[in-house]
């Protein structure tokens, strides 16, 4: 094969363009495509086998319904939220419906909006909207027209309610298993119509959650919990430095270890396999690793954070111009009544910390392999495990097991976890089926780590305090550049994961500009959950609160002002400061903070109540959330995700921080890179715009305006903002000082 640029290699070994025309991101775009009828469908009752009208359906003769999920359950509640869609349509009863996940096929399972097999950017839902829907619907029409064919009768004269099919003229009725043989010979149209909002009888109502009776009886399968006759464990020593490497390994104390069956070198670094993780776990506490440190980043957050503040003073790339933010505030500077407001922030690296850490399994046979895993990333999970066993994709078989959280770790585009796996079963020859495992400790050391950013924002206020001019320049590691998905996500030198949420700010503001450095780092970043969001909402909306002061303006006011063209931020402002009493008087010591932010589709505004603790650390006593993410399909689970965003955006503002120290990263568990505790979750509220749109995410919106939000409401209690998270760490220095 000829060389070209477009033809470098991802580290499993599989060019970046194969990858993108495999998986269609090369122009990305919303393709509805459905296969209707899989080769086994129409055969399938013949043998007793349940009926399968098409790739997410599948309905048995005991006539429970079955969808399949092309997206994994990490928690989010794909796994209610999808089969209702298919529900909804095919009439069934709630108490019909199971899920299973999809196994890995691009061809029929991607993500319509990203164009491969993926769960991210709170997208589950929004791409699957019509299809499952279709999917259902399709269905519904099969079986309509099969008991039309039984019972001999017209097929417009049958209904279908919660699970029965009835003719009401003949007193005819049966249930969907009675007509599933029939059915698999039925042909319908595939644009079958769909029911319209005002007879939706499951999609708006509360329905209880499909997943939780099997994690509450222990019949769940995590990564964890999987099991296989004869499977080995492997835990691999990572080099303390990103970028280092194996320069030699000493395994006899480890082999000495009882249960030790494999000590094998990788290219990630040394596994050690063993019948069981404990055995695993003390021989690689035996072992011991030289390690060549020649590549290695070795450079402290604090360096690093000190070489990006540098650059914010040099122009970045030009991702978004309007008017001319330079000159107007230029302009500002040499106007006695008009003001230039200017800020630095810092945002530390950030780890996921789910609560089931990482793991992958992988079984070689021959020329085929099978796998399984709480996989996000099914396409390229697949193609990296095919690519380090150097086998064709379509011979391994991945099947997704529910995730215990994921926040984006489990989807990287080089597929670690799975190429990890993939590597130890290689290196033993083979000759084992291997469960991989990473600790805790490895977990929060491994990387993959939200970026490191800082922000200098600059605004000039007229004589009137309003905002006339607005600069914003991030200076932070990109995500996509150097990986397979860069083709698509970075353009002109633009990561776009790095400006989202900055880019498109909707206040009405003249001359509005953003600029973008990315340099390079050794320290592996990834998106982590609301990804640029969770940055550019906070400097944003705390910069704005500081215009509002500096305009002697209400806080409500001043958004309230720049938003007359954006109805749907405007809407979730209106409701989130009316259900939260904004402008109330408060007793002495409490204060209340607004943010709104638009993140995947969907709006958000959160009010937070806060008092002060004997540290001086915000106390979060209330948070009033409004949500606008069109039609809601499920509100509890709607409900369940604000909730779940603002405890995870509000336990990295307070505490979190991936320190590093001269190339080693500091924290190891959740002793020191601690989650919230039970009794710092605030009561939450949480407020549903009615909507007649098309839903959007909800995995994510939550988390953005939460940080600002407590920002806000500190700044109104102390005077003081806060420009460096985590909380914690600038309120600690203060005290000091």
């Amino acid at each position: 094969m000829t060389e070209d640029p477009g033809m470098e290699t991802t580290p499993s070994g599989i060019s970046r363009r194969q990858i993108l025309q495999a998986g269609g991101l090369a122009g990305v775009g919303l393709v509805l495509g459905f296969h209707w009828r899989p080769a086994r469908a129409l055969a399938a009752n013949a043998t007793g086998e349940p009926f399968v009208p098409n790739a997410f359906v599948r309905i048995a003769g005991d006539h429970t319904v079955t969808v399949i999920l092309k997206h994994v359950e990490a928690g989010q509640g794909v796994s209610t939220g999808l089969p209702t869609l298919v529900a909804e349509e095919l009439d069934a009863a709630w108490s019909q419906m199971r899920f299973e996940h999809a196994p890995v096929n691009f061809d029929q399972y991607k993500n319509l909006i990203y164009g491969v097999q993926l769960t991210g950017g709170s997208t589950a839902i929004s791409n699957s909207w019509e299809q499952l829907r279709q999917a259902g619907a399709t269905a519904r029409a099969m079986l309509i027209n099969a008991a039309a064919q039984e019972w001999q009768v017209n097929a417009k004269e049958i209904t279908v309610t919660e699970g029965w099919i009835e003719h009401a003229a003949s007193g005819r009725r049966g249930q969907f298993g009675d007509f599933v043989e029939r059915a698999a010979g039925i042909t319908v149209p595939e644009d079958v119509p769909l029911k319209k909002p005002e007879d939706f009888r499951l999609i708006g109502q509360r329905l209880p959650r499909l997943d939780v009776p099997e994690k509450t009886d222990g019949a769940a399968q995590f990564t964890q919990d999987f099991r296989l006759p004869g499977m080995l464990t492997a835990l691999v020593a990572h080099p303390p430095r990103f970028g280092a490497t194996v320069a030699s390994f000493d395994a006899t104390a480890a082999r000495k270890v009882s249960g030790v069956e494999h000590v094998v070198q990788v290219p990630t670094g040394v596994a050690v396999v063993a019948r069981d993780f404990w055995a695993a776990k003390k021989g690689r506490d035996a072992l011991q690793v030289s390690w060549d440190e020649s590549q290695a980043e070795k450079r402290s957050s604090e360096e690093i954070e000190a070489s990006f503040h540098k650059l914010l003073d040099q122009p970045g790339i030009e991702a978004i111009q309007r008017g001319d933010a330079a000159a107007a505030l230029a302009e500002a500077e040499h106007k006695k009544e008009e003001k230039v407001i200017e800020a630095d922030y810092f945002f530390p690296y950030l780890a996921h910390a789910p609560m089931e850490t990482l793991g992958f399994i992988v079984q070689l046979d021959g020329d085929r392999a099978r796998a399984w895993g709480g996989s996000q990333f099914q396409t390229i999970d697949q193609a990296v495990i095919a690519g380090v066993l150097e086998i064709p994709a379509e011979n391994v078989e991945v099947t997704t097991l529910l995730a215990g959280g994921t926040f984006g770790r489990r989807a990287t585009p080089s597929g670690d976890i799975a190429s990890e796996a993939a590597q130890v079963a290689r290196a033993v020859g083979g000759k084992a089926l291997i469960k991989l495992l990473w600790t805790r400790e490895d977990d929060l050391r491994g990387g993959s780590y939200r970026p490191l950013f800082v922000h200098r924002l600059r605004a000039g206020l007229d004589a009137e305090g309003r905002v006339i001019a607005w600069h914003h320049r991030l200076v932070g590691q990109s995500i996509a550049a150097g990986t397979a998905l860069a083709e698509a996500m970075v353009q002109n030198g633009v990561d776009s994961f790095s400006v989202e949420g900055a880019k498109q700010l909707p206040y009405d503001i003249p001359n509005f500009s953003v600029e973008l450095q990315s340099p390079e780092t050794g320290v592996p970043v990834l998106w982590w959950r609301s990804v640029g969001h969770s940055h550019n909402g906070y400097s944003t909306e705390t910069f704005l609160d500081q215009l509002a002061k500096a305009a002697g303006k209400d806080p409500v006011a001043l958004r309230r002002e720049l938003l007359h063209e954006h109805p749907r931020h405007l809407g979730v402002l209106e409701l989130a400061a009316e259900k939260a009493d904004w402008g109330k008087a408060l007793p002495a010591g409490r204060a209340r903070g607004i943010a709104v932010h638009e993140s995947f589709k969907s709006f958000v505004a959160q009010v937070v109540e806060i008092t002060l603790d004997d540290e001086g650390m915000p106390r979060v006593e209330r948070v009033v959330c409004a949500v606008d993410c069109g039609i809601a399909i499920n509100p509890d689970v709607i409900v369940a995700q604000m909730e779940s965003g603002i405890g995870y955006g509000l336990n990295a503002a307070l505490f979190n921080e991936v320190e590093i120290d001269a190339g080693r990263v500091r924290c190891s568990n959740f002793h020191d890179y601690r989650p919230l505790r039970i009794h710092e979750m605030p009561p939450v509220e949480v407020h549903i715009v009615p909507s007649d749109k098309s839903p959007t995410g909800v995995g994510e919106p939550g988390v953005p305006p939460l940080a600002p939000a407590v920002a806000n409401a500190y700044f109104a209690l102390t005077g003081k903002s806060i420009h460096r998270l985590p909380f914690v760490r600038e309120i600690n220095a203060e005290r000091a000082s």
